[in-house]
C-alpha cells in the first residue's frame, strides 16, 4: 500500500494542517471514487473493514498533500458535523488512529493552508507510490454520473419541482389498437441536466431506465456489493434512497417519484414516474439498504 512505510507516514504526521475530512464507511462515501464501499476503498488501496475510515485530508510543512487514514470514524464524524454547523473544531488523530499516510488526494479541495507552499505532491523518495489524484469529473462518465447524482440527492426539492407529474404517462399501442400506458409500467419521462422535460419521451433512454429498474429489483434477491445502496434521512418519515451500478445512478425518495443518470446519456436526467411499481421497488429496497448509525 503506497504511503503506508514509517517514513511517510512521520512526514504526513509532522505539523499536517487539516483542510478537510471525510467519512469512508459503508453508508457514506464519496462517490466519485466507486459506485459502492469496497471500490471506493480500493481506489485508495484499503481493505474494506466494517466499521470504515475516516480520511483527514491536508498539507505538511512543506506544503505536500497528504490523506492521513484513520480508524476513528466517530471523531472525523463529530469533526464534519461541527463545521457544517459552523463551528471550530480541531481534528487531531492520535497516532495510534491512524491507520495509513497516503501521498496525495483522492478528491478536490479547493482551499490551501496558509503560510505554507503551494499544495503539490511529496516527491518520491518520501511517497514511495504514485499520489493519489481525484477522478477525471471533466468529461462525462462514472465519476461525473454520481456527482450528479449526489446533486440531486442534495437539491431534491429544486429538482423535483421541476417535474410535471403529467408527464410520465407514456401513450403504447396495446393489442387489439387500443392506446394508453402499459399495465403496471413505471415510465419515464427525459429531462436534461439543467431544466425540467419538454415531454414524456418513452423512445430516448426508455429501455435505459427498464435496465436500470431490473438490476435494481434484482438487488433485493441477489444482495449487491457493501454501499451499492443507501437509504439517509429525508423529510417527514420518507427517505432518500440512492442506488448505483455498472453504467447507472438512482435517486429517490421512498414516497415519491425517481431520477436516474445513464452513463450512456450524458448528461440527461430521466425522471421515473411512480406508477404501481416503483413504491414497492422502493420500499424493498430501503428495508434492505445501509443506513448511517
Amino acid at each position: 500500500m503506497a504511503g503506508t512505510d514509517e517514513e511517510a507516514v512521520a512526514a504526513a504526521d509532522d505539523a499536517l494542517y487539516v483542510l478537510t475530512a471525510v467519512l469512508l464507511t459503508p453508508a457514506k462515501f464519496p462517490s466519485v471514487l466507486g459506485d459502492d464501499y469496497p471500490e471506493a476503498c480500493a481506489a485508495l488501496g484499503l481493505p474494506p473493514l466494517a466499521d470504515g475510515y475516516g480520511l483527514v485530508l491536508g498539507q505538511d510543512g512543506d506544503g505536500a498533500r497528504w490523506t492521513v487514514v484513520i480508524d476513528d470514524v466517530s471523531l472525523v464524524a463529530v469533526a464534519i458535523a461541527s463545521w457544517d454547523c459552523g463551528m471550530e473544531y480541531d481534528l487531531s488523530p492520535d497516532d495510534r488512529t491512524v491507520v495509513a499516510a497516503l501521498p496525495g488526494w483522492p478528491l478536490a479541495v479547493a482551499v490551501a493552508a496558509p503560510g505554507v507552499p503551494a499544495p503539490h505532491d511529496p516527491g518520491p523518495e518520501i511517497a514511495e507510490g504514485p499520489p493519489l489524484c481525484p477522478p477525471d469529473t471533466t468529461r462525462w462518465g462514472p465519476a461525473q454520473r454520481r456527482l450528479g447524482a449526489d446533486e440531486i440527492a442534495l437539491q431534491w426539492a429544486l429538482w423535483r419541482e421541476q417535474i410535471d407529474d403529467t408527464e410520465f404517462a407514456v401513450p403504447e399501442q396495446r393489442p387489439g389498437g387500443a392506446e394508453g400506458a402499459e399495465p403496471g409500467d413505471t415510465s419515464a419521462g427525459q429531462g436534461s441536466g439543467t431544466a425540467a422535460p419538454d415531454a414524456a419521451d418513452g423512445a430516448k433512454g426508455h429501455h435505459g431506465v427498464r435496465r436500470v429498474l431490473a438490476e435494481a429489483r434484482a438487488y433485493v434477491d441477489s444482495p449487491p456489493p457493501l454501499g451499492r445502496v443507501r437509504s439517509s434521512f429525508a423529510s417527514g418519515d420518507a427517505r432518500t434512497l440512492r442506488a448505483d451500478g455498472p453504467g447507472w445512478s438512482l435517486v429517490a425518495r421512498t414516497d415519491d417519484i425517481a431520477f436516474v443518470l445513464l452513463d450512456e446519456e450524458p448528461g440527461e436526467v430521466l425522471p421515473v414516474g411512480r406508477g404501481p411499481e416503483l413504491p414497492g421497488l422502493l420500499e424493498a429496497l430501503d428495508k434492505m439498504a445501509v443506513r448511517p448509525l
